[in-house]
């Protein structure tokens, strides 16, 4: 279900999503309340949810959506602002599955990049959602037997780096909680997001109550139980100093058509710190990552990979997995346990 209250985007989303064949447009609707009254005529498996309309905005009908329909999934489409990064964090944290940053009514028929994100997404939703409905009591492997498994680096990790794109929000706003707040190394992290959403994200991270979370700092120091999160537009690096580790942000050219882009700060987190890193890799489309993460086990680290059926696109994480470079792959909810048995911590908080 498409609910915008423009009928030129309401008509520019369902041409898109109605080309690709196994995806139907089973209605469309101009505001919350409609959306609400259409769910309890038909089958959904998503919505896309516009944030600002009349008679009833998005913020407001997504939790009467999730209360009619626990395992409906509702991706928010936002405006690439800053107040529509906050509204679609926010949303982030009342229950919706994910977001996509809208364009304006003209660009919405030639953006390619809107195109593949948003089928993408709906995609990876509506198996997940299935997959909930029909959820049966046993329970998947502890690490499915996906490629050859990895045993850990030699030397206890200097620095955890994390990657994620398609879901990933989400993911990082289950998973970070979980790990405390004494880690006694430093965090960086890159999702694949734009300038305006990355603050906002961190902010969202860092009100979990966890580790202290934000936007990294050209030449700041990396500190041990602090989160750094790659901005919008800029590739997180990370050097060596004398006294530790920097991060440094670079404009350079995109990499995996994304910036910031995940194989640029793995591959140079496996040189500043000699290998001694933990790459965890979460949900997402496409392959970035893979290159870095081979550079990474290549000089001694270790990796782990988030699991096919957690993952809204098992794309990123799915591509190390297969290349034989993990060390572990686990359901979403199991991996904070292991990243703290391989930094020598011994409980989930």
């Amino acid at each position: 279900m498409i609910c915008d209250d423009s009928l030129v985007i309401r008509g520019a989303i369902a041409r898109i999503l109605d080309a690709e064949r196994d995806i139907e447009v089973v209605a469309r609707v101009a505001n919350g309340q409609l959306a609400i009254d259409e769910l309890k005529r038909r089958k959904i498996d998503v919505v896309v949810l516009d944030i600002e309309m009349p008679v009833m905005d998005g913020i407001t009908a997504l939790p009467l959506l999730l209360r009619q329909d626990p395992h409906l999934r509702v991706v928010m489409a936002s405006t690439l602002t800053t107040r529509g990064a906050e509204i679609a964090m926010q949303a982030l944290r009342l229950g919706a599955s994910d977001y996509v940053p809208k364009p304006s009514a003209n660009e919405l028929h030639g953006d390619e990049h809107f195109r593949r994100e948003l089928v993408g997404k709906i995609r990876g939703l509506a198996r997940l959602r299935r997959k909930a409905v029909n959820v049966v009591a046993k329970q998947p492997p502890a690490i499915p037997p996906v490629g050859a498994s990895r045993a850990a680096g030699v030397y206890k990790p200097k620095l955890l780096a994390i990657g994620s794109s398609t879901g990933g929000p989400q993911a990082l706003f289950n998973l970070i909680p979980t790990l405390g707040t004494d880690i006694s190394i430093p965090v960086v992290i890159t999702q694949h997001m734009p300038p305006a959403f990355t603050r906002i994200l961190a902010s969202h991270i860092e009100s979990l109550g966890g580790m202290k979370c934000a936007e990294a700092i050209d030449g700041e120091k990396l500190l041990p139980g602090r989160i750094y999160l790659a901005p919008g537009n800029f590739h997180l690096l990370v050097h060596a100093k004398q006294d530790g580790l920097m991060a440094h942000l670079s404009d350079g050219p995109a990499e995996n058509f994304c910036r910031p882009s995940i194989d640029p700060m793995l591959r140079s987190a496996a040189i500043a710190c000699n290998g001694q890193v933990l790459a965890v890799m979460l949900t997402g489309m496409g392959q970035d990552g893979l290159l870095g993460t081979k550079a990474l086990i290549d000089a001694g680290g270790t990796a782990i990979a988030q699991d096919e059926a957690t993952s809204v696109v098992w794309g990123m994480p799915g591509a190390i997995a297969k290349a034989g470079l993990c060390h572990a792959v686990l359901p979403l909810p199991r991996i904070a346990a292991k990243i703290l048995d391989l930094l020598g911590k011994t409980s989930v908080r």
